[in-house]
């Protein structure tokens, strides 16, 4: 950003402050821009003094103290691609650099997407620990489910409280899903005809899909429901050692989808059945970047 800003101001102020040098100093008046996000800074009433011109635009540059939002540089650095459903962008395949530091725990969670509105999902890269989706065996998570409870409540309570203040409330879809459904839109339609708002939930089965990059064998639900080879586990990051539950319903009983350890699949287990729990929550336009590259040493930072 900081090198791209620079580039800018060379091509169009260089010829504006060479007209403007004196036998000493330089007095420079400008409005500048990041042409990433044509966020507009103004800078018109302050006064910059300067001996030659790479000064003047360094000091020009360095009154710019405003960056985009986290997810606007998350989006430039790591070169995400807008999602082609929604107004999303997804990080896909076997392992990207989406690590970030949440709850003071280093590289403890991972990017899912960054949305238009600026705000940041994020899944935990653990899981923290094996839980009922519902005790009493309903698979509506708005009721509320057990595992709903469990997470807005006792889990939710036991985030340091930088973490709460990151975090903002959202709604998170809940819509029911058909096993047989062979069409990727039909399914975030069915997932977003239901919402439900809160803090912390589960990813969907249309964000798993939406992480896997191989999706001529692993691009809907039908699919990885029938499938029973391993070829859909390499390919996506969110890929778990054990069985975990998603968020979605399916479209009759009260089963829920799980991913399967093994294969990286769904499975429909009762919403009484235990499955390891993987929290996902939005972090809030507001946080900024401060440090940090993505991977798993070096992890995005951030801070309100």
């Amino acid at each position: 950003m900081k090198e791209k800003t620079k580039e800018f101001l060379k091509k169009y102020l260089i010829g504006f402050i060479l007209g403007l040098i004196s036998a000493s100093i330089i007095t420079v008046y400008a409005e500048t821009f990041f042409p990433s996000n044509q966020t507009t800074y103004d800078n018109t009433n302050t006064e910059l003094q300067s001996e030659n011109v790479q000064d003047a635009i360094d000091e020009l540059y360095g009154v710019c103290t405003a960056e985009p939002p986290a997810g606007e540089q998350i989006i430039e650095n790591a070169g995400l691609e807008k999602d082609p459903y929604e107004c999303r962008y997804f990080f896909t395949g076997a392992n990207p650099n989406n690590y970030i530091t949440f709850n003071d725990e280093t590289a403890g969670w991972r990017i899912i997407s960054v949305e238009c509105d600026g705000t940041i999902k994020i899944l935990r890269n653990e899981s923290i620990g094996n839980y009922q989706w519902d005790s009493s065996n309903s698979n509506n998570w708005a009721r509320p489910a057990t595992l709903n409870t469990y997470l807005n409540d006792t889990y939710y309570n036991r985030l340091n409280s930088i973490a709460k203040n990151q975090i903002i409330a959202k709604y998170f879809n809940i819509g029911e899903v058909a096993s047989n459904d062979t069409n990727l839109a039909n399914t975030i339609s069915n997932e977003n005809s239901k919402k439900w708002e809160g803090n912390i939930a589960l990813p969907t089965a249309s964000e798993y899909i939406r992480t896997n990059s191989n999706r001529s064998s692993c691009g809907t639900v039908n699919q990885l429901w029938n499938t029973s080879s391993g070829e859909c586990r390499g390919t996506t990051w969110v890929y778990y050692t054990s069985n975990w539950w998603l968020l979605s319903p399916y479209d009759y009983g009260s089963g829920v989808i799980n991913v399967i350890s093994y294969n990286g699949a769904f499975g429909d287990p009762l919403a009484r059945a235990s499955a390891n729990v993987r929290p996902t929550l939005y972090l809030s336009s507001e946080i900024k970047i401060t440090g940090g590259t993505g991977t798993s040493s070096d992890p995005y930072e951030i801070s309100l």
